[in-house]
């Protein structure tokens, strides 16, 4: 048991040092788009996949590569700029559901995705045009 909890112990710090290197390259490097493979993204063959599966794949695959916009070195800005495509994602994902999903607390968390998310949407946009940030 010693053994197991010493082994994870150094599996965790080994992935928050991995984590911590990344963030700190990713503050110094531009963003580059990250293959579907590394996503996380689970592709199905047109063959397999649903109409639903397509959907949150398109939706996924235009977050990921909006959200790989380079880094301007701004905090503000770039939080904005990457933060406006993931919640764009998320109302995205919230339609999808709402279009084929059945389970209705999940239809209801969708609703009130979609409506806190286009709320932060519209500040973000606006936050954007009162700084110039296109």
């Amino acid at each position: 048991m010693k053994n197991f909890c010493f082994h994870r112990t150094l599996a965790c710090a080994l992935s928050a040092m991995a984590l911590s290197t990344a963030a700190f390259t990713a503050q110094a490097q531009p963003a580059a788009p990250m293959p579907a493979a590394h996503t996380g993204m689970n592709h199905a063959t047109d063959a397999q996949a649903s109409d639903a599966t397509r959907a949150f794949q398109q939706g996924g695959e235009k977050m990921m590569k909006d959200m790989s916009r380079p880094y301007s070195g701004d905090a503000d800005k770039d939080f904005v700029a990457h933060m406006l495509p993931h919640h764009e994602g998320a109302v995205h994902m919230a339609e999808v559901q709402l279009k084929y999903g059945k389970d209705p607390e999940l239809r209801k968390m969708a609703r009130d995705i979609i409506k806190s998310q286009k709320q932060e949407v519209a500040f973000m946009k606006k936050w954007q045009a009162r700084h110039g940030v296109k």
